[in-house]
């Protein structure tokens, strides 16, 4: 069944993890697993310092200064279980460098969110405006 905009919403609001899709100029679309948080009507993915990394300045990053939008797919998934199942998508717009009014808020949420990141220990936060968000269900008494 078809999860109505607000349901989805909710859904993306309470998970924290999913793959994010962007666009490489040359080898097409970039997927990879990404924590995230929102706030208002914005998502927001963290560079962090806490992971080892060759450069915090990421491919994600670079695909999305080629081309701003992004997609973010959550899901939850039960092999035995197919009555659980779930998915939500959510059509996103990078905002660019420098700060955003919604940087810090987002920075907060996620270092309540994750013990990794209590003391913020971020290189730079990715704000995104949530254009639209679609989802599905398998029932409508689905667990989150």
């Amino acid at each position: 069944m078809r999860l109505s905009e607000d349901r989805a919403l909710e859904l993306l609001r309470v998970n924290s993890h999913g793959f994010m899709a962007t666009q490489h100029p040359e080898r097409g679309i970039d997927v990879g697993p990404t924590v995230y948080a929102v706030v208002g009507d914005h998502l927001g993915s963290p560079v962090d310092l806490v992971k080892p990394k060759s450069s915090t300045r990421l491919q994600r990053e670079r695909n999305l200064e080629h081309d701003p939008r992004a997609t973010m797919a959550i899901e939850c998934w039960d092999r035995d279980d197919w009555s659980k199942l779930w998915w939500v998508r959510a059509r996103l717009r990078w905002v660019g460098h420098g700060p955003h009014d919604q940087t810090e808020p987002i920075a907060d949420r996620l270092s309540e969110l994750f013990i990794q990141y209590r003391d913020k220990p971020f290189a730079a936060v990715h704000v995104f405006d949530i254009e639209s968000v679609t989802g599905w269900a398998a029932s409508e008494t689905m667990e989150v």
